[in-house]
């Protein structure tokens, strides 16, 4: 039986750099598309010093909704910004424009290169 967080880490993976993802379409890439808070405590969770681009995952409004004090939301999008994708700073703080910048994978088949 695969580890769900080994799944969400390694779809999390292969999102191209200066693209992202959101929670909710990760949860689904890995067939729990209940599960987009689940694919934010995986991230959470990731080891110090991981290869996994946990930056280019934001929530379904295109917002950065980072809770981390260990990575504030300004790192996530000075992270972002430095893959060339445009992060505005709004009253409620830092978004992306899904419309641009969405990562749309034809599909995943976990285990098996896009």
């Amino acid at each position: 039986m695969r580890d769900w967080n080994a799944d969400v880490y390694e779809i999390v993976q292969r999102i191209p750099r200066g693209a992202v993802a959101t929670y909710g379409q990760i949860a689904a890439l890995v067939s729990s598309p209940r599960a987009a808070r689940g694919v934010g405590m995986a991230l959470r969770h990731l080891p110090e010093g991981s290869s996994v681009p946990w930056h280019r995952v934001i929530s379904s409004t295109g917002a950065i909704s980072i809770e981390n004090f260990d990575h504030p939301a300004e790192e996530q999008a000075n992270l972002l910004m430095a893959e060339g994708i445009t992060v505005h700073r709004g009253e409620k703080g830092y978004s992306v424009d899904l419309t641009r910048y969405l990562w749309q994978p034809a599909s995943i088949d976990k285990g098996v290169s896009l």
